[in-house]
């Protein structure tokens, strides 16, 4: 078995949990991470295992002994990261949004093409394996052909006036925040389980929070409670998105919608998708992992569990676990890690992960969703470089 060594840079919520899924894989290991200056390397040097931390991410890109990066941090840092990690000629896996823009994002698509080097943009939620049947089943035919696509991506961790993170100060986040951060996720397995791309869109978005009270003490990502006991706090106008509802075309006949939220009281992680074709349909639900609703017209519906001996051939590879056992939002970490490796492993293997294409891809769709709200009318999606 090769052994690797990665680089993980931020140490937040997303980045712990990189950590965990690298060490599960048995052949990665996690040398180094990289900090923010505000952060205290001892402390997370003895909490997180790992001898070395540093706040300057550089030195870890131009270490000949990392093969690969991956990069955890806030948005706005996705883009010279990334960059400056493939002019070191290091492996890349980014989390999404691959950049702020889709200029920046096309900008490293043709670096990566150019230097040959393994790139990911981490749009896990199409590793859950009854995501992967559902795929399976469409690709099989099972489903016919598809005439309606409809779901949404509901939080509520940004409901109160006083829940703050840096993902509301566009500067740090992007232009848009709710369609951007689980919006993305949304579109990207939509479109990988229907092989459909959406081919144009009508957006509305709101901001129901124009002002949030920031605290002036650092606070965790999906903590609770927000800075409502904060001994102090300011005032902070905000210019990002809490909700957004969107129809779609997926070309000439198809037809969807879907929301994203942020601000959805009790919705913890409500990922949800519905596909509804002439012969039969789908229904999904991120909260209910290991269920798969298959609706019929003229027979009764089925509610399939996940059991690896039930699934179909290609959709079996991502089940680790027998029936029974559940596998969640941590195991699709797994699965990603494993198939970025491998494909380092051997150089003429086909991806069989979302590449930096793919976070080129939801940006643009995020672009044509910003650009159909201040419009108010509907905004074609460029086509961009199909991918897998």
């Amino acid at each position: 078995m090769t052994r690797h060594k990665a680089a993980v840079i931020g140490a937040g919520f997303v980045g712990r949990v990189h950590i965990e899924g690298l060490r599960r894989l048995g052949n990665v290991e996690v040398s180094a991470i990289g900090v923010g200056p505000e952060d205290d390397a001892a402390r997370l040097s003895a909490e997180l295992s790992v001898e070395r931390v540093t706040q300057d991410y550089h030195e870890l890109l131009w270490d000949p002994a990392i093969d690969a990066v991956h990069i955890c941090t806030p948005n706005a840092l996705h883009f010279p990261v990334a960059k400056a990690a493939l002019q070191a000629e290091k492996h890349v896996l980014c989390e999404k949004p691959l950049a702020t823009s889709a200029a920046e994002a096309a900008e490293l698509v043709k670096l990566a093409k150019k230097s040959g080097l393994r790139n990911c943009t981490f749009h896990n939620l199409r590793y859950y394996p009854m995501v992967q049947q559902a795929r399976r089943m469409r690709e099989a035919g099972e489903l016919g052909e598809i005439l309606i696509v409809q779901g949404t991506y509901s939080q509520d961790w940004l409901l109160f006036e006083t829940d703050w993170n840096w993902r509301l100060t566009s500067s740090v986040n992007g232009p848009s925040r709710c369609m951007a951060d689980i919006g993305s996720h949304w579109c990207d397995a939509i479109e990988h389980v229907t092989g459909m791309r959406i081919s144009s869109l009508c957006a509305d978005l709101q901001t129901f929070h124009q002002t949030r009270k920031r605290p002036k003490q650092t606070l965790e990502t999906f903590a609770g409670g927000g800075s409502a006991g904060a001994q102090s706090y300011e005032d902070v106008p905000v210019d990002t998105e809490d909700f957004g509802a969107v129809m779609f075309r997926m070309g000439g006949r198809t037809r969807g919608s879907f929301t994203a939220s942020q601000v959805s009281a009790g919705r913890k992680n409500g990922f949800r998708f519905e596909i509804y074709g002439t012969r039969a349909s789908l229904a999904w639900d991120g909260e209910k992992p290991d269920e798969l609703w298959i609706g019929h017209r003229d027979a009764p519906n089925q509610v399939l569990l996940k059991d690896p001996s039930l699934l179909l051939k290609e959709a079996r590879r991502y089940a680790d676990l027998p029936g029974g056992h559940s596998e969640g939002y941590d195991d699709t970490f797994k699965q990603v890690f494993r198939r970025f490796y491998r494909s380092i492993e051997n150089p003429d293997a086909e991806p069989e992960y979302p590449q930096f294409a793919a976070g080129l891809r939801q940006l643009n769709i995020v672009e044509a969703e910003l650009a159909s709200h201040r419009s108010r009318g509907w905004v074609d999606v460029p086509e961009g470089e199909n991918q897998r």
